[in-house]
């Protein structure tokens, strides 16, 4: 007994040359160590062998061949298990990718990969100021072909540069202190790329309100204000043109949750996908949710044009009608300072006291309303002017004829000519909750305005403007009348900024060869519709649709139309599902798709593209995994029935994050509650010892 002590002792004080390869410099140190070393000791030595003085605050010691961080510094070398042929790396913890967000556009960002991806993806959104982290994951870019080859024969590097893991240099690479390769001084500062689609697009300022947002940071002008376009190899990328096999192949990429990017085999400057994972939304709020709900909506707006969820025809319409109110209300942005939303108590009383106070300011020409403000003002503003008056006739024929139009309050009324105006008028109509529809042709000469006025009996006008400047004072005044406001109403200067913003969208395009001239106001409709409508229909009809169903949200502002969009996008039957390709036991189809929605799984034919099958969350009694066979094993029903499948080309761990995910966003109630890290780990990590849902009847949680 004495004698085992003895040689124990002799072993534990023996030393050994430990070789650690310093990234930053790309240089080998030697240290002479004994296995009762601990960790911080060998840190300590090599940045004392360093000749090169820096900041190694952020440095750890990565053991390539276990995969693992040496991260708890008073821990021994023996208690790793590292013995004298280890070979180990002195790297930073944080390092710089390539990120590409849910809008497509890139940011360079420093992550942490030194622990698990779900909490890199915290400190990212943090940083990027987005709420609810947990909803959100990395993935890798899917590569095929050229690109593929190219990323392989980049990685292999130099001959004798050593392991992969050695490329990834930190943020001292390449013989540069103190930061990456073209990046700011500030190793924290991220950088945008802008050629993933701002050529052509606007610059946007920090507003001032942003600064009452605890939640907005540096990065959120540009993460709330998305690229106007996108290359078309980044539309490639997402899967536009693919089938539902071939995107269900992308899907494959998402990286596990409980794993660091390190373990993962992710290097410096690699590309990541930055996107919503789970699509349990929870407690969106717009006021301080402007980045979250921008990236929402450009990931839910990619997937409609992309054919990733599948909607119908005149879903597709009213998602291309709401996707260009988005773009034609951020190019009139608004102040909120100065056109703030006046409910219609407060609006009603405003006119109530201008009426009663009345008279005043003779000089205002009566063929014009001059820019001012409520506080200004002692009478509700008046336009009079000579318009045209269209009118249908047999075989599509129109006939027009000049009235003199008088426009006050919300009414619209008109006369044969001016000096009748005095008297009683032809008609005279209320505008409050009427449509109105543009009508232009720029090319032309054509601007008109169509109006739909509700009432027991439907009535249409459409109204001929003489010119643009005349066309924009009396769309704006219709617009704002069909909302139950007058050109008293500050929103008016707005609405007639909108109005020259969609005439400037069309003067751009006033080639008559040119199919959006005229009556699509610019529009190309292959930014708004899926490729299967472009097929189907001619781009001058698209573009007519989307502008007849775009009258109905003209009202709505900016994040009032992302909002309705992803309201609509949630709506659809197949919302939500990420679909991977899986072989089912006892089923004789070779390859089938499984989609993992937020409240159940289904089962598509592959051939029909139809949900044959599907299980919802609140039937499962448990769910595990057989690793042995590689098997996704579900029991649902009071009976027991299993079902049994294995996922082709990707690992089955990916179903069962997502199945574990799903039932954890489930059971989130309280807004100000710290996120449970255990429970999320019990519920998704079922390949780690913790294990996930086996022997666990989670039929009876709340929202499944």
């Amino acid at each position: 007994m004495a004698a085992n002590k003895t040689l124990a002792s002799l072993s534990s004080t023996r030393t050994f040359n430990l070789n650690v390869h310093v990234t930053d410099l790309q240089t080998q140190k030697t240290i002479e160590v004994n296995q009762e070393s601990h960790v911080g000791f060998v840190m300590l030595e090599i940045v004392e062998k360093l000749d090169v003085t820096a900041d190694y605050s952020d440095h750890a010691l990565w053991w390539p061949e276990k995969k693992i961080w040496l991260q708890k510094a008073r821990l021994s070398l023996a208690s790793y298990g590292i013995i004298h042929d280890t070979q180990l790396m002195f790297t930073p913890q944080h390092k710089y990718v390539k990120l590409q967000m849910p809008d497509l556009q890139y940011i360079d960002m420093r992550l942490n990969f030194a622990v698990d991806v779900f909490h890199t993806v915290s400190e990212l959104c943090t940083e990027i100021g987005i709420r609810h982290p947990e909803e959100l994951s990395l993935m890798r870019p899917f590569e095929t072909g050229t690109a593929k080859k190219r990323r392989k024969s980049t990685a292999k590097g130099p001959k004798g540069s050593g392991s992969d893991d050695a490329s990834s240099q930190g943020s001292l690479g390449n013989g540069t202190l103190g930061k990456a390769p073209n990046t700011p001084g500030t190793p924290s500062s991220p950088i945008s790329d802008r050629s993933g689609g701002r050529s052509g697009g606007s610059d946007f300022s920090y507003n001032g309100s942003d600064t009452l947002n605890p939640y907005s940071t540096a990065l959120s002008p540009m993460l709330v204000h998305s690229p106007n376009t996108v290359t078309p190899d980044q539309l490639d990328k997402i899967g536009r043109g693919k089938g539902m096999v071939e995107r269900s192949v992308f899907n494959t990429g998402w990286l596990a949750s409980a794993e660091s990017l390190m373990q993962q085999g992710i290097k410096e400057f690699d590309h990541l996908l930055l996107r919503f994972k789970y699509y349990n939304f929870f407690d969106i709020n717009p006021k301080i949710d402007e980045v979250r709900i921008n990236q929402i909506y450009e990931q839910a707006k990619w997937q409609i044009l992309t054919e990733d969820v599948e909607c119908t025809e005149e879903e597709s319409i009213t998602f291309a009608a709401l996707q260009f109110q988005v773009k034609v209300a951020a190019q009139n942005p608004q102040n909120p300072t100065n056109v703030e939303e006046v409910d219609d108590i407060e609006s009603a009383l405003n006119d109530l006291q201008m009426t009663l106070e009345g008279t005043s300011s003779s000089n205002m020409d009566p063929h014009s309303v001059q820019p001012t403000t409520r506080a200004t003002l002692t009478h509700i503003p008046e336009m009079k002017d000579n318009l045209n008056l269209i009118k249908a006739k047999s075989f599509g024929m129109k006939s027009s004829k000049g009235y003199f139009f008088q426009f006050k309050d919300t009414h619209i009324s008109y006369y044969k000519q001016q000096t009748e105006s005095m008297g009683p008028p032809i008609a005279k109509y209320n505008l409050k909750g009427c449509e109105v529809v543009p009508e232009v042709n720029i090319a032309k000469d054509k601007y008109h305005i169509k109006l739909r006025i509700p009432g027991p009996d439907m009535v249409e006008l459409e109204l001929g403007c003489n010119s643009s400047e005349q066309y924009v004072k009396w769309m704006a005044a219709c617009r704002l009348a069909s909302k139950g406001k007058t050109m008293a109403d500050t929103g008016y200067e707005v609405e007639m900024s909108g109005v020259k913003t969609f005439l400037n969208m069309q003067s751009k395009n006033t080639d008559e060869t040119d199919y959006a001239v005229g009556d699509h106001a610019g529009m190309q409709p292959e930014d708004f519709v899926p490729p299967r409508i472009l097929t189907k229909y001619k781009s001058k009809q698209i573009a007519a649709r989307i502008l007849e169903a775009h009258s109905s949200f003209t009202k709505l502002g900016l994040q009032e139309a992302k909002m309705n969009f992803i309201r609509q996008w949630q709506s659809l039957p197949d919302y939500g599902t990420t679909r991977f390709a899986a072989k089912f036991r006892n089923s004789k189809k070779k390859q089938e798709i499984v989609g993992i929605g937020t409240n159940k799984i289904s089962r598509y034919d592959v051939a029909t593209r139809l949900n044959v099958q599907q299980w919802r969350y609140s039937s499962m009694k448990n769910w595990n995994v057989n690793w042995e066979t590689r098997e996704m094993i579900i029991s649902c029903g009071d009976n027991g029935d299993n079902v049994i499948f294995s996922l082709v080309g990707g690992d089955v761990r990916l179903v069962h994050e997502f199945i574990g995910g799903y039932i954890f966003l489930s059971m989130r109630k309280d807004v100000n509650a710290a996120i449970d890290d255990e429970m999320f780990y019990k519920l998704t990590g079922g390949w780690n010892v913790i294990g996930g849902g086996e022997g666990k009847d989670w039929s009876s949680k709340i929202g499944l």
